[in-house]
C-alpha cells in the first residue's frame, strides 16, 4: 500500500485545472469509465471539460459515466438533485447519450442498488474516481460511522450535511434526509482515486482523512487503503497537512507550505 500522493496547488481554479487535465489524459484510453462526483468542487472541473470537449480538444463520446449518489424522495427534474446537476453542468451541453450515464436510483431499493452495482462491474469496472470532501469527511454520501466495505445503499444525512447543502435547493425546500450513495467498499474498487479539496472550511477533514488512523468515524481516511490516489488541494485546504505520512509534490516544498521528504 502506498500513500496517496499530495500536490498542493496556489488556488481552486488550477486545482480545478489539474483534476480536468488528469480527467482528460485518462479519457484518452480506451473504453474509459469515469467515476463522477457532485457538490461545489468538482464545478470548475466540469466547465473545464465542457469547454474543451466543445473546442473539439477532447470527446466523451467512448467514456461510460457513473455517479455517486442521489437524494431521496425528490421529484423527477427538480433542479436540486443530482440528476439534474450532472444533465446542467455536464452532460447536457456535451450531448452525451443517457445510455452512457448513471446514477444510483435515489427512490431504489436494495434491488435497484444491486442493479447499480452490477452496471459498474459489466462495464469493467470504474477506472478513475473522482471524489470531493465533505466537512466531517464524508465520501459520496458515506457519513461517518459508515462501514469501510459498505456497498450501494440508502443512507441517512447527518444534520450538518443537510445544512451545508442546504444552499443548492431553492428557497424554503427541505433538503431531504436520506439519500443512495455508492459504498466506500465500491468507491475503493476504482483503480484510480482523484480526490479534490479546496477551501479552509476542508482543511480539518483533510488531514483527518490523510494523516489520523483509518477509522469509520472519518469516512475518507479509507482511501488511505487504496494504493493510487492523488490528492488536489489548495493551500487553505492543506494548512494542516504535513509530508511526514504522505508523498508530496516536489513544487509543495519550493512553495514552502510543507517539509520536503525525499
Amino acid at each position: 500500500m502506498s500513500a496517496p500522493r499530495i500536490e498542493v496547488l496556489a488556488s481552486a481554479r488550477e486545482v480545478a485545472g489539474r483534476a480536468a487535465d488528469r480527467i482528460s489524459a485518462f479519457l484518452a484510453s480506451p473504453a474509459p469509465v469515469l467515476g463522477l462526483a457532485t457538490g461545489r468542487t468538482p464545478l470548475a472541473v466540469y466547465t473545464a471539460l465542457r469547454d474543451r470537449v466543445a473546442t473539439g480538444q477532447l470527446s466523451l463520446a467512448h467514456a461510460i459515466c457513473f455517479n455517486l449518489d442521489e437524494y431521496s424522495g425528490l421529484p423527477g427534474g427538480h433542479p436540486a438533485s443530482f440528476e439534474s446537476y450532472m444533465r446542467r453542468e455536464l452532460f447536457g451541453p456535451i450531448g452525451l447519450p443517457d445510455d452512457r450515464w448513471h446514477l444510483p436510483d435515489g427512490d431504489g431499493g436494495p434491488a435497484e442498488a444491486r442493479s447499480f452495482e452490477a452496471a459498474i462491474v459489466a462495464a469493467g469496472g470504474i477506472g478513475l474516481q473522482l471524489l470531493g470532501i465533505g466537512r466531517n469527511g464524508h465520501i459520496g454520501f458515506n457519513e461517518p460511522g459508515a462501514a469501510h466495505d459498505s456497498r450501494t445503499r440508502q443512507v441517512r444525512l447527518t444534520e450538518q450535511t443537510r445544512q451545508t447543502n442546504a444552499q443548492d435547493f431553492p428557497a424554503n425546500t427541505v433538503v431531504p434526509e436520506y439519500a443512495v450513495t455508492m459504498g466506500i467498499g465500491t468507491i475503493l474498487e476504482a483503480r484510480e482515486i482523484l480526490l479534490m479539496a479546496t477551501g479552509t472550511a476542508k482543511a480539518e477533514a483533510l488531514a483527518a482523512a490523510l494523516q489520523g488512523p483509518v477509522s469509520e468515524a472519518v469516512p475518507a481516511s479509507a482511501l488511505q487503503r487504496h494504493s493510487r490516489v492523488t490528492v488536489l488541494c489548495d493551500f487553505a485546504a492543506a494548512q494542516l497537512l504535513s509530508c511526514q505520512v504522505a508523498s508530496c509534490d516536489p513544487k509543495t516544498a519550493l512553495l514552502g507550505l510543507v517539509p520536503s521528504v525525499e
